[in-house]
């Protein structure tokens, strides 16, 4: 029989906010764990995001293996301004077609017929962004696919807590015989970011240590300084505020890190642990401070690197990876690891490198941000590419352009940058010149834009 999947994902986590992987000041035993037995691709990066909300077009790729620019399809009587491509399958509906029993649990930032031709079942169902995580609008799963927001109600208890019961019950009321897919994505530790008492307490934000990235204010316009995000702490940044909300980020990803627990255990104790491949991993990143940003809405590595941990039968042990990769590749990669034909995408599958048949993974990875899919004239974008340990950030804010090139071997803080050092002229052409291709191959409308 072909593998079981449980899926994990959370919301706004961080790629270093996880102890063994970078970040010993915040407690994560169990992902340490899950770590610890499987291998952790240290260097999975999203594609950007064409909406303020970043985790839509994040959550859509990951489904569909589709990159940034191809991922939303057309938008007849503005039904949804992001609405799915619709000839573009996810891979738990591929899954199901192939015999797998699939659930849906938690966070669903996109449309409910998607929802509804990927999952057979499920619990607990979110259909938004955020929310106050003690009050969160849940939907039972609805066989007609409709799933009208008047039919929600209010949870009881923390989204957190829900999210992991709910998945913990159908691991165990999976019956044997059938492969399934469970996908349980979190809300936290997306704000408000309000930790459960005891969780809050264990980190005191004057035992907070800043990042060495911290900074009053961002060195220059980016056009969202001033949006929802950026707006939750004062301008300038304050280091005690900046405090706060880190030890509230830790205490967020704490309480989710336990949960994550009770959802590991159930997998031992329905009995599927030893045919089951884990995954976990985020939307997206969070600022909290750096670079004087408080939010998701840029393209430092704080933002747009994510966790990406996989473990179970045939992976091997205790390893990490560093080459590059996206988080849209794991949609050829679980199909892959199911024994199932993937669609052509632009995802490529990250069962090479693994296994360590490819650790370098990708040349390169490119990066987008705008605030909506299409621009106005005069506002703001970003794009970024890596190669290597190199990094370009090109930034088009109120009349200017910015650029940014920072070397992550010496610089993984993003502090220094070189652009304008003569020393590292021929460098940067060369990636002005793969920024160039690399929008060109995105389908990026905005290729060959100055």
């Amino acid at each position: 029989m072909p593998p079981n999947f449980l899926f994990l994902i959370a919301d706004d986590h961080r790629h270093d906010a996880i102890g063994s992987l970078g970040n010993p000041a915040v407690a994560t035993p169990h992902l340490d764990g899950l770590a610890a037995d499987g291998c952790a691709l240290t260097s999975a990066y999203i594609m950007g995001s064409t909406s303020n909300a970043v985790c839509m077009p994040s959550r859509a790729m990951l489904l569909t293996g589709q990159s940034l620019f191809r991922v939303f399809g057309p938008n007849p009587g503005g039904v949804s301004p992001y609405p799915m491509h619709p000839a573009a399958p996810t891979f738990p509906q591929l899954l199901r077609g192939a015999g797998y029993r699939t659930y849906g649990v938690g966070k669903w930032h996109n449309e409910p017929q998607v929802f509804a031709r990927s999952f057979g079942g499920g619990a607990r169902i979110f259909f938004g962004g955020m929310s106050d995580h003690r009050a969160v609008p849940l939907h039972d799963v609805d066989p007609s696919g409709a799933y009208p927001p008047e039919a929600a109600r209010a949870g009881r208890g923390f989204s957190t807590e829900l999210f992991a019961e709910a998945a913990a019950r159908l691991l165990h009321e999976h019956p044997a015989g059938q492969p399934f897919c469970l996908y349980a994505a979190f809300t936290a530790p997306h704000d408000p970011r309000t930790p459960p008492p005891e969780f809050a307490a264990r980190y005191p934000p004057d035992d907070v240590e800043l990042p060495p990235n911290v900074a009053a204010v961002h060195p220059f316009d980016n056009g969202h300084l001033h949006g929802r995000d950026e707006s939750l702490a004062a301008h300038p940044r304050n280091p005690a505020e900046v405090r706060r909300h880190i030890a509230d980020y830790y205490g967020m990803v704490s309480h989710l890190d336990a949960q994550v627990g009770q959802v590991l255990h159930a997998l031992e104790t329905s009995g599927h642990a030893d045919d089951t491949i884990v995954v976990y991993t985020a939307d997206h990143g969070l600022a909290l401070g750096q670079h004087g940003l408080l939010g998701k809405q840029n393209l430092y590595d704080h933002s747009i690197r994510v966790p990406l941990i996989v473990r179970g039968p045939g992976i091997p042990a205790g390893q990490r990876r560093r080459g590059l990769c996206y988080l849209h590749d794991l949609f050829p990669t679980l199909l892959d690891l199911a024994g199932v034909d993937a669609p052509p995408t632009e995802g490529r599958s990250l069962v090479p490198m693994l296994h360590g048949r490819a650790p370098q993974g990708r040349a390169q990875v490119f990066a987008a941000f705008q605030g909506a899919q299409v621009l106005e004239p005069g506002q703001a974008w970003m794009r970024m590419v890596r190669r290597g340990e190199v990094k370009l950030i090109q930034t088009r804010a109120a009349g200017a352009r910015h650029t940014q090139l920072f070397d992550l071997a010496r610089d993984p803080w993003e502090t220094t940058n070189l652009a304008d050092d003569p020393q590292h002229a021929a460098r940067l052409a060369a990636m002005r010149q793969a920024l160039r291709e690399a929008m060109a191959a995105a389908g990026d409308p905005l290729a060959g834009a100055d």
